[in-house]
C-alpha cells in the first residue's frame, strides 16, 4: 500500500471504495466489477447517486493523488464506479453485464476524445475520463439496441430499397 496513513481518512477509503481499488489484480476491473455488483443491488442507477458518486469522488480523489503525490493513482478507483453507472445509467439492468464489459474496453483503450479528458487536473481529471468512457458506452448500447430491436435496421433497409 502506498500511504496507510491516507487509506485510512475519509477521502482514502472513498478514492479506493473501501479498498477494492487496493487489488494486485486490474484494480479498475476489480472497482468496475464493485460498482457493477452495487448496480444489480439497487435494481437501477439512480441520478441521486450517480451525481453523488461524481461529486463526492471528484473531491476525495483530487485530495488523496495530492496526499499520495501521483497525478492518478491506479489505487483510485472511484472513477471506475462513477464511470460504469454513467454507462449502466438509465439501461435494463439486462444490459449490465454487456455494458460492463464495453465500459472496461473503453476504459482500457481510450479512444478518442477519452484520453485527453486525462489531462484536466486533479480529481477533475480522474474522473472525467472515466465519465467520458461511461457516457460513450451508454449511447452505443442505446444506438445499438435502437438499430437491433426498435426497427433502426428495418428502417434502414426500407428506406434503401
Amino acid at each position: 500500500m502506498r500511504d496507510r496513513e491516507a487509506f485510512m481518512t475519509w477521502y482514502g477509503m472513498v478514492s479506493t471504495c473501501f479498498g477494492l481499488g487496493l487489488s494486485k489484480w486490474a484494480p479498475g476491473t476489480v472497482g468496475s466489477f464493485g460498482a457493477f455488483v452495487l448496480a444489480l443491488l439497487m435494481g437501477r442507477i439512480p441520478l441521486a447517486a450517480l451525481v453523488g458518486v461524481i461529486v463526492v469522488g471528484t473531491a476525495a480523489s483530487h485530495r488523496y493523488s495530492h496526499r499520495v503525490r501521483v497525478e492518478d493513482p491506479p489505487e483510485v478507483v472511484i472513477d471506475e464506479v462513477a464511470g460504469y453507472w454513467a454507462a449502466q445509467y438509465a439501461l435494463p439492468m439486462e444490459m449490465a453485464l454487456g455494458t460492463l464489459l464495453l465500459f472496461r474496453i473503453v476504459d482500457i483503450a481510450k479512444p478518442f476524445p477519452i484520453r485527453r479528458f486525462e489531462a484536466l487536473p486533479g480529481g477533475v481529471g480522474i474522473m472525467a475520463d472515466d465519465l467520458a468512457g461511461g457516457i460513450m458506452v451508454n449511447l452505443i448500447v442505446r444506438f445499438t439496441y435502437y438499430l437491433l430491436f426498435q426497427g433502426g435496421l428495418a428502417g434502414l433497409y426500407a428506406f434503401f430499397s
